[in-house]
């Protein structure tokens, strides 16, 4: 089989790049010489992900790609042309120091998302697929920037947030394509409600209340997130942080009052790029602030 065949039949791409996410990937805000290593943790987690959304892949079809990129990155099929998006990925961390860990846990959230498709609880939804999922993604930006690992908590709260904020935009989609549900099935009995409430017109008020539910989990998940901002040493890591806490919270704020089963709860562009500036420059107050103040 040719290399181009090879290549066709283990990405399938889904036509989404940076410019079609709810926040900034890898912006101008980024030192110069490390968004080129961003663009390519986010080409290989993309690549992935797409192959976990594919609704015309089998669930083993798509473990056996992800077992191939996973086999990639670690070095394994040195070559494979099918796979040059995790070989690019490898020589880049090996360039940075970073670890590969990060890359096999969004591996093996995405393999997760093949054959699981309920959460029982919040506590699983976050500690079982969030932190393989969202958490490996902040976890890289910090380690690429050289930042201490302290600030994790605040990263991985923070990017627990988005995904969550991302499922409740996209939860009348994934259920519907994929017969997948993130909302917590045990919030949804105590409501006396079912997932089959997704496909309705609109959210019913049970199903608002589950919701809500997790948006009062989003919010206690940025309040933790908003102190990573003023725990990064690199300034401009922290004025894109700012950026997304900003964002995270505007769109949260959005979902409270808008129904994501009957429309899609998105920021357009000037809206995104004014609550993107408010968010620097309430990281530049809060920095300048603390440097003022008195030891």
């Amino acid at each position: 089989m040719a290399s181009g065949a090879r290549v066709e039949t283990v990405e399938t791409p889904s036509g989404k790049g940076a410019g079609d996410e709810n926040f900034p990937v890898g912006s101008w805000l980024l030192p110069a010489k490390l968004r080129p290593h961003v663009a390519l943790f986010y080409a290989f987690a993309r690549a992935i992900d797409d192959i976990a959304d594919n609704p015309r892949l089998s669930a083993q079809e798509k473990i056996d790609r992800l077992d191939g990129f996973e086999a990639a990155i670690l070095g394994r099929r040195e070559g494979d042309p099918a796979y040059l998006k995790a070989h690019r990925l490898r020589r880049s961390l090996s360039e940075t120091n970073v670890t590969v860990q990060h890359c096999i846990d969004l591996v093996t959230a995405f393999k997760r998302d093949a054959v699981v498709l309920r959460y029982r609880s919040w506590d699983e939804l976050i500690h079982g697929y969030c932190m393989l999922s969202a958490a490996p993604v902040g976890r890289y930006l910090l380690d690429l920037h050289g930042e201490e690992k302290s600030g994790y908590a605040a990263s991985d709260a923070l990017c627990n947030a988005l995904q969550v904020i991302n499922h409740l935009q996209d939860c009348k989609d994934d259920y519907r394509n994929l017969d997948r549900v993130y909302l917590p099935l045990d919030w949804l009995a105590a409501e006396g409600e079912s997932v089959a409430a997704l496909a309705a017109p609109r959210a019913s008020a049970a199903l608002r209340r589950v919701l809500d539910r997790c948006l009062d989990g989003t919010e206690t998940l940025l309040e933790e997130a908003q102190k990573l901002p003023g725990q990064l040493r690199n300034r401009r890591l922290a004025y894109e942080s700012g950026a997304i806490v900003a964002l995270a919270e505007r769109l949260t704020a959005m979902l409270r009052r808008r129904d994501p089963v009957a429309e899609r709860v998105e920021l357009g562009k000037p809206a995104f790029l004014l609550v993107a500036a408010a968010g620097i420059a309430r990281t530049l107050v809060r920095g300048r602030t603390r440097r003022a103040a008195p030891a």
